[in-house]
């Protein structure tokens, strides 16, 4: 039987020092993990040993990152670069984790969690999870565990044979069973965490603790290292060598101290194992919000009230006078000369939203219309479109004519609200025609020049009927969509001076305001894929064309906050790279929008900045937002190509997370269309 290679079990030095034959090897074996998965990214160098468990519904790993013998990995992993995954290790369940994470062997992960209520086995309750999100540059000892809804600050130490069952501060060391804050590896001035976040951590750690162990020392009480036999593994896992260092990958920052505020996720749990085995360590309640550190951001953009004052107001004034400057070029990139049309961007086929997204920004940078062509020429292009039996605007086709809409769609066709003709409302587009053409008309100075039959031909019951029809259940954003486009409809019908019929106003808030959840503050379900993100982003879109749009309060504005916060949470859609412009205005907006009720505003200020700082940095020279932010998994998707779409949306972002930050006034704008913060119309 040939010897095992040695790389297998200790691959840091694999690319440096393998055969060739060997590296066509492992390149081969990659090849054959990935095709066919398209959940499934390795960066540049990776290794991933022929000997290791791979079974992830996802798997994303950075540049060399590498996963070593005897390692078990399912569930969703998404890992930065620079991460070592050693032998033995298991990771399960939902985690992220940053750059530079360096895991010791025979240590377990374990992003999810059994039931155990009473009455039945507990291998046949069902499985719940939370997920685990890891920083930037943390180093975890040997038999470490992690357990379910932790998160682990950037720059942070886990000791040998710690249980973790709390949320770990940035730069702490903490170890023991519950593992227990220590000392600082990095003071929390370098980090940013806010001193009472620190101090209550040091207090909790050192209450009754000996912190005078020898290194070497079982680690189920405070010590100031790992035990002495990881040091061969450790010398290939830290750059540093020594845990007082501050060296290392530190690209990313996880999130800063909160205000301790309530929260709706915090609770207790039993968490630790897998379906092999019964739990051994019981997680207490989880540490208070001052604890938090999420997911990693980079390390120069430190989104704390220092770093706010220190920099970023700066930082938000050079790019909006970059985008100001660079504002007709980015237009005259999407322009379609053989059209006169813009599109998105270059080589794709004009659409009706180019033409608002191309407005908004001329008139949020330039103050004009945009200079491709004049505002006459865009209003009249804008009011030509509508359908004057309906008012509804249908969509282009490739050489920028309007399209024939398909038949109502059976259960959503929008005829109880009063769109009876062949132009149907129902149609995702000619929905959101109602508030990109009336917006960037609006901005012109001008309006619809048809009444919208959507809002004139609506009645009472109608409403009630249009909204118990759509899927609130299973797609909540397509709901909320239509919910906006309805509100929208109502405004610009009473801006014209056109009727609207008695009750129909009062049966829109009448209805959304019985049926929003009391314990979410909004519509909808959340789904086994994609979590809160449905519910989220489907509120953002009905509340902004009916309660936003109209200024009337909200119902349950603190649980709003809530929902949104624990929406933020989750790596899937706010992990760098994993981030796109709805997703995040789907955030800034609600949370701005319940402001005024200062409820968890410490926890709303340290978000807005930390997604700001990243925000920032996204602007391409010339060229603009791109809809998703880029990252190295996601090169070549058209998506994460600057275009209208994307810098009409980022630029309101800005302006939304830089006023919840308390520094909208570097940027010099004001968003005035789809996106205005101010009510555009009242209720009557």
């Amino acid at each position: 039987m040939p010897a095992i290679a040695a790389h297998e079990y200790s691959p840091w030095d694999f690319w440096s020092e393998a055969s060739a034959d060997d590296r066509d090897a492992q390149l081969a074996l990659q090849h054959r993990l990935v095709d066919g998965r398209p959940g499934y990214e390795l960066g540049e160098q990776c290794f991933i040993s022929g000997l290791a468990s791979i079974d992830n519904d996802t798997l994303r790993l950075g540049d060399r990152t590498y996963v070593a013998a005897g390692a078990y990995l399912t569930g969703e992993l998404v890992a930065g670069a620079d991460c070592s995954i050693n032998p033995y290790t298991v990771i399960r369940g939902r985690v992220t984790m940053g750059d530079g994470v360096r895991i010791g062997a025979h240590t377990s992960i374990l992003g999810f969690n059994h039931s155990m209520e009473p009455g039945q086995p507990v291998f046949r309750q069902p499985l719940t999870s939370k997920g685990i999100e890891i920083g930037d540059d943390v180093w975890i000892g040997s038999h470490v565990v992690i357990l379910d809804g932790v998160r682990v600050g950037s720059h942070s130490v886990l000791a040998a044979s710690a249980v973790v069952t709390k949320d770990v501060p940035e730069g702490a060391v903490v170890g023991g069973n519950p593992a227990r804050f220590m000392r600082w590896r990095v003071e929390p001035d370098d980090t940013g965490i806010a001193p009472d976040a620190a101090a209550d951590a040091a207090a909790r750690g050192t209450a009754g603790a000996d912190t005078r162990v020898s290194p070497a020392a079982p680690l189920t009480r405070t010590s100031d290292a790992f035990g002495a036999n990881e040091r061969r593994t450790v010398e290939h896992d830290d750059p540093t060598r020594a845990l007082g260092g501050t060296a290392g990958r530190t690209s990313h920052e996880g999130e800063r101290g909160r205000d301790g505020n309530r929260r709706s996720d915090v609770g207790t749990s039993i968490d630790g194992t897998d379906e092999n085995g019964p739990a051994t360590h019981v997680a207490t309640t989880q540490v208070p919000s001052t604890h938090v550190a999420t997911t990693h951001m980079p390390a120069t953009h430190v989104a704390t009230t220092r770093g706010i004052a220190d920099g970023l107001a700066e930082r938000l004034a050079e790019l909006a006078a970059r985008a100001r400057s660079d504002a007709s070029t980015v237009l005259q990139r999407a322009w379609r000369e053989d059209l006169g049309l813009f599109a998105d961007r270059p080589g794709i086929a004009p659409t009706i939203r180019a033409q608002g997204d191309a407005i908004e920004i001329a008139d949020l940078l330039l103050g004009s219309a945009p200079p491709q062509a004049g505002a006459d020429e865009q209003v009249r292009h804008l009011r030509a479109w509508q359908d004057a039996s309906t008012g509804a605007v249908a969509p282009l086709d490739a050489e920028g004519r309007q399209s024939p809409l398909p038949a109502p769609e059976r259960g959503r066709d929008n005829s109880a609200v009063g769109a009876t003709a062949a132009l149907d409302f129902s149609h995702d587009d000619v929905a959101y025609h109602v508030l990109s053409v009336g917006y960037a008309l609006d901005l012109l100075g001008s309006a619809f020049p048809a009444p919208l039959a959507w809002a004139t031909a609506a009645t009472p019951e109608g409403v009630v009927e249009f909204c118990e029809s759509l899927p609130w259940a299973t797609d909540a954003w397509g709901a909320g969509h239509h919910i906006d486009g309805f509100g929208t409809a109502l405004l610009w019908t009473k801006r014209s001076g056109h009727p609207i019929p008695t009750g129909v106003e009062e049966a829109l808030f009448g209805w959304l305001i019985l049926n929003a959840d009391p314990q979410t503050g909004m519509w909808g379900r959340a789904t086994p894929d994609r979590g809160l993100l449905p519910v989220v982003n489907g509120f953002y879109r009905a509340s902004r064309g009916t309660f936003a749009q109209f200024g009337v309060p909200l119902p349950y504005p603190e649980r709003v906050v809530d929902t949104v916060l624990q929406h933020a949470r989750d790596p899937r859609w706010f992990a760098p790279g994993a981030r796109n412009a709805c997703n995040v205005l789907d955030v800034a907006h609600p949370l701005w929008l319940t402001r005024s009720t200062g409820y968890r505003g410490e926890e709303v200020r340290d978000l807005a900045a930390r997604l700001l700082t990243d925000a920032v940095s996204m602007w391409v020279p010339d060229a603009g937002f791109a809809f998703r932010e880029p990252s190295p998994a996601t090169a070549g998707l058209g998506e994460t190509e600057p275009g209208l779409q994307g810098t009409e949306m980022w630029l309101a972002i800005l302006w939304y997370l830089a006023d919840l930050a308390g520094i909208s006034d570097a940027l010099g704008y004001r968003p005035r269309g789809v996106h205005r913060p101010e009510p555009a119309g009242a209720v009557h």
